[in-house]
């Protein structure tokens, strides 16, 4: 029987790998930490790379990589010692990086999910055993003293066994070992892990720079939607990717459209996006529409209780959180029904519920919330 092959846990689908990716857009401080901490001559030997989900931790893990196992070993002053390095780069088309895009680079050890026992799907924890197996990687590779460096994308993914396994290894770290751990939830981690480690910690990136780094991962944007386009993707490169091929700017104004028509609901519109969630293989619109009807009550209710109005993702959409939420009173409403809608979603998911049923439901339930504020 052939081996299934499985998609690599840590890359967005239809995106390059971030080992693929050699410069990093909008992350100048984090990349400035480090470089501060390594030219001290005090490298910390554990980092935790913090930041929402896509905004290039891990393109940044494999930046500090290549830049560690490139750097020229300390010669004792025999020659003068090299000048401080002010810039993470190094030759993309170097031995050192060819071997490293084609994970061969004996220095380097990447840790990720990996099969479940059946081998037919990824598993949904880093384990144990993969953790030991880095531990026998530090063992074997010592013998010249050289910098080895270990990826953990993501450490948020490991089980409890595994947690513990990696906290002995930065209790007691390898001689010339740096760790570079990719969260996108710190705190969930154990604690005693992340006192262990030094926080580079990446921000949402600005329109500017989202627009930058979509365009060097293959995607396009058009400069009138980089506003648009950072709004909706929470200035995440990985969301934005993933907005840009199922067309989400489209989508998104046309249920700012829809509900433009509330509180009385156009029916015959929203049936009609109903339906096109449940048509087969609209898996992925499915999870689109709901992500996005989540994020505009999210944006409605902080346009409310802010008394400040966000840029807009779609035309119309300003005008729209003024009409439906006209005062503070009306923020608590719409944040209530964001945060249970999407608990309903989850539940109609987890029960295989009809997509089209539970879309058409969130929406009448939406109408309503809104019928209720406009005669109270």
């Amino acid at each position: 029987m052939a081996e299934t092959e499985l998609p690599e846990p840590d890359r967005s689908e239809g995106a390059p790998h971030p080992r693929e990716t050699p410069v990093l857009f909008g992350q100048q401080a984090a990349e400035e930490g480090f470089l501060t901490a390594f030219n001290s001559g005090r490298l910390h030997h554990a980092w935790m790379l913090t930041g929402p989900k896509g905004v290039g931790k891990a393109t940044l893990a494999w930046r500090i990589a290549r830049f560690l196992l490139s750097a020229p070993a300390d010669d004792g002053g025999l020659f003068g010692a090299p000048a401080a390095p002010d810039t993470l780069d190094t030759d993309p088309d170097s031995p050192l990086a060819r071997r490293m895009r084609a994970l061969a680079e004996p220095r380097l050890y990447l840790l990720r999910r990996g099969a479940n026992d059946k081998g037919n799907a990824l598993s949904q924890f880093i384990t144990v055993d993969e953790v030991r197996r880095m531990k026998s990687f530090f063992a074997l590779s010592a013998a010249d003293g050289g910098r080895r460096v270990a990826i953990v994308d993501a450490v948020d993914e490991m089980n409890t066994a595994a947690a513990n396994a990696l906290l002995k290894l930065l209790e007691e770290p390898p001689a010339g070992a740096v760790f570079l751990m990719v969260s996108h939830q710190p705190a969930r981690l154990l604690p005693t892990i992340r006192s262990r480690c030094r926080e580079l910690k990446l921000s949402r990136l600005a329109p500017d720079a989202l627009s930058d780094a979509l365009t060097a991962t293959g995607g396009a944007v058009d400069p009138e939607d980089t506003v648009a386009l950072a709004e909706l993707a929470d200035g995440s490169v990985g969301e934005a990717f993933r907005l840009t091929s199922l067309e989400g700017l489209q989508s998104y104004a046309a249920l700012v459209g829809l509900f433009a028509t509330l509180p009385r609901l156009d029916r015959s519109r929203a049936l009609a996006l109903a339906d096109s969630a449940a048509a087969r293989g609209g898996a992925d619109r499915f999870d689109l529409i709901l992500t996005q009807i989540d994020l505009f009550l999210s944006r409605l209710a902080r346009a409310a209780a802010r008394r400040e109005t966000p840029p807009e993702a779609a035309p119309g959409e300003a005008a729209l959180f003024a009409r439906l939420a006209p005062d503070v009173a009306s923020a608590r409403p719409w944040a209530e029904l964001a945060q249970s809608l999407t608990a309903r979603a989850r539940r109609g998911k987890a029960v295989n519920l009809d997509p089209a049923a539970l879309l058409m439901d969130i929406l009448l339930k939406i109408d309503a919330t809104a019928g209720q504020l406009a005669t109270g």
